[in-house]
């Protein structure tokens, strides 16, 4: 006699598009089994075992994918800077909205003013559009606090969207982000202040789950960043970067050689940083909104990463300066696009890969047996339709640990 299998819950009716291993391995009519709220049993309907379904759900067809994935967000800041944005375009130079106290100062200024619950607010603003399509857990940086009072408060807000809202939320402390100007000229100084004063408390206080920086001639040195890395180390928190987007400062092979989830951006990466992200397992993290709105020109080396076999996530980098993006299914088509990605390869950069560089593929961004039951239907014929079609948003149910996404 067949033992039934006891479960929460059962859907099916659609085609499922597992991305086990980064690929599609689309199951066609088929059933996912939840219990606990994680996924009990997955296959082709007609193979299904005896189940015991407290509730069942028909689909009427279309397909089902793993809950996407945000890995790269700026989303809790003050302010606004699209009057910068128009003055760009008016031919206002970065230098003279600087000078004017514009730029990443003035998100700096906005954010140490305001106060949590006008931070949670505003970000919570940014964070529905991004849900409404498909999120099922997304980043959120600190670094525009670039005090300890103001990178708490600001990790204070990220966590208080995880907890308040359904989507699962990674906050990262982004300390080493830009210099303040109280700092202006003590660079070293202020890495003092990131490593043994703001990552320490963050840790501490368990707002943190991994350690960010900036590598840039305009940010932060290689030297620098790596006695952040160190800081992090010493505090039990996994490290990213921000590397090679304005220029080749070897800040991907640093990553690497610091085991990073991810290197982030890398428009300058080399073959040598390529071949060091595979080595370690770190995550190539591509920004096509940044690279759009920047108008560069200078793709990040894709061909590499293909042949060195390093996994590539796509990101919103949703922030107030470069990447004023809500959309992240406009990324996977910008990845496509810009990036010349297949829809394959950008559908696995939202799911199974983005999980990769937050440290989560053992429980999200495919379908399978044991994995989070974080999945998203969509009343589409094909998968690629998800690159395919530009504004809108497509209807969508979203399934967020088992139960529909009210």
């Amino acid at each position: 006699m067949t033992s039934e299998i006891h479960c929460d819950s059962l859907w099916h009716g659609a085609d499922i598009v597992t991305m086990r291993d980064g690929k599609y391995h689309i199951i066609s009519n088929g059933a996912i089994a939840v219990r606990d709220g994680k996924i009990a049993w997955i296959g082709e309907e007609a193979n299904m075992p005896v189940l015991a379904a407290a509730k069942t759900v028909r689909f009427s067809g279309g397909i089902l994918t793993p809950g996407l994935i945000d890995c790269h967000t700026h989303l809790v800041f003050g302010g606004n800077r699209s009057g910068e944005f128009e003055q760009r375009l008016n031919g206002v130079s970065y230098a003279e909205i600087a000078a004017q106290g514009g730029g990443i100062i003035s998100t700096v200024k906005a954010t140490r003013d305001a106060e949590e619950a006008l931070l949670f607010e505003q970000a919570q603003s940014r964070l529905q559009p991004l849900l409404a399509e498909g999120v099922t857990c997304v980043e959120i940086k600190s670094g525009y606090g670039l005090t300890p009072q103001s990178e708490l408060k600001m990790l204070r807000v990220a966590r208080q969207l995880g907890h308040q809202l359904p989507v699962e939320v990674k906050t990262t402390c982004l300390a080493a982000h830009a210099l303040p100007p109280e700092y202006a000229g003590r660079a070293d100084d202020y890495i003092d202040l990131v490593c043994h004063t703001i990552i320490p408390e963050a840790a501490a206080a368990g707002l943190a789950d991994a350690v960010d920086a900036f590598c840039e001639h305009l940010a932060f040195s290689p030297a620098q960043v790596e006695r952040v890395f160190n800081a992090a180390t010493q505090a039990g928190l996994p490290v990213k970067l921000h590397a090679e987007q304005l220029s080749a400062l070897g800040g991907s092979t640093l990553a690497a050689r610091h085991h990073a989830l991810s290197a982030d951006h890398l428009e300058y990466a080399t073959a040598e940083d390529a071949a060091a992200m595979a080595a370690s397992g770190t995550v190539a993290v591509l920004l096509p909104g940044a690279y759009y709105m920047l108008r560069e020109t200078q793709c990040p080396p894709v061909e590499l990463f293909r042949e060195h076999g390093v996994a590539m996530a796509i990101a919103s980098d949703a922030n107030p300066g470069t990447s004023p993006a809500l959309s992240l299914r406009l990324m996977i088509n910008m990845a496509c696009t810009l990036f010349r990605l297949t829809p394959e390869e950008a559908l696995a950069g939202v799911t199974l890969h983005a999980a990769k560089a937050l440290g989560l593929q053992a429980s999200h961004g495919s379908l399978e047996v044991g994995k989070v039951a974080d999945f998203v239907h969509w009343p589409l014929a094909r998968p690629a339709e998800l690159a395919y079609w530009l504004g809108g948003q497509l209807p969508c149910t979203v399934i967020f640990r088992g139960e529909v996404r009210q």
